[in-house]
């Protein structure tokens, strides 16, 4: 018997495997390592191969895709109904398969090698943004023990850690001195870090039709327009833009029961970087109105980079 559905638990170095049917009936149950599981897929004749939304799931995906196989990836929330009893790799594998199955199953999109690489950069961007946060707020409590207290804001502190250290303050010691000056140089090179992505980020999207068209757009800068192309991909796979603002979480969480409608805040599912993205460019628009209200406001270049 030939298999229909094939369902794939990936794993670091093990993967374990259950092939469906046409019937729905599991006629495959193994575990194999990751080159095997690439072998074994290989021999097989076109089928459906599923996996779960994971690491590594788009890079098998494409591999796969290339042999003629056809791929469903699913976000693990989707799945985890259909796993049976305990939980284990062999269930996660078969309950795989079975969602895969289903004719109402919402699939992921297979990401290209480009947005992957796009994806990437912004992970190790928003991975500088957070040690740069981090390192500018133990400056400020350092600073605060002594009795020195900046104003609010970046480059107010920058300025005035650069005054201070270039004058004489008594209130530290030379040791601290020597460690502050430290810890301005450590936020001296996140900042050229994370300036050398943006520019990369900015040549992207000047090379790019779609994220050219989007950052056209009030509130999409360089950074949203990017890490929307990155995520989302062809956005002809939602029927309509509600369904993605409901991807992002950006609508209201239902809970309705015996007829009755009730709405709360926004879902928050999804994407919580590019939500957060979004967002903050909305804030940043309704700023600029607010602000100009009763005369035209000019709401700047596509190509603004809004941090």
């Amino acid at each position: 018997m030939s298999i229909v559905i094939l369902g794939v638990d990936l794993g670091k170095n093990a993967c374990s495997v259950v092939g469906l049917d046409a019937a729905g009936a599991v006629i495959v149950r193994r575990s194999m390592r990751r080159q095997t599981l690439i072998d074994y897929v290989t021999k097989l004749p076109a089928c459906v191969i599923a996996m779960e939304a994971c690491c590594g799931a788009h890079n098998l995906g494409r591999l796969f895709a290339a042999q003629g196989h056809e791929i469903r990836l699913m976000s693990p929330e989707y799945v985890r109904p259909y796993v049976k009893a305990q939980k284990n790799d062999d269930r996660d594998a078969e309950g795989i398969a079975e969602a895969a199955s289903r004719p109402t199953m919402r699939f992921v999109g297979l990401k290209t090698q480009e947005q992957l690489d796009i994806q990437t950069l912004h992970r190790v961007r928003s991975r500088l943004v957070a040690e740069r946060r981090s390192l500018i707020n133990q400056l400020r409590a350092i600073l605060l023990e002594r009795g020195t207290i900046f104003p609010a804001g970046r480059r107010k502190l920058e300025l005035g850690i650069d005054a201070m250290l270039a004058a004489e303050d008594k209130n530290l010691s030379p040791r601290l001195r020597q460690l502050v000056g430290e810890l301005r140089a450590e936020w001296r090179e996140l900042d050229t870090k994370i300036e050398a992505l943006n520019g990369e980020f900015i040549e992207l999207a000047r090379n790019d039709v779609a994220a050219r068209r989007l950052t056209s757009i009030p509130g999409i800068g360089v950074l949203n327009a990017t890490a929307l192309i990155a995520a989302v991909g062809d956005a002809s796979s939602f029927a309509k833009a509600r369904d993605l603002g409901a991807w992002l979480g950006l609508v209201p969480r239902q809970h309705t029961t015996g007829g009755k409608p009730r709405l709360l805040g926004i879902s928050k599912r999804g994407n919580t970087y590019l939500r957060t993205l979004l967002i903050h460019g909305a804030r940043a628009v309704k700023r600029r109105r607010e602000l100009g209200r009763g005369r035209h406001v000019k709401l700047g270049p596509p190509f603004i980079l809004r941090r």
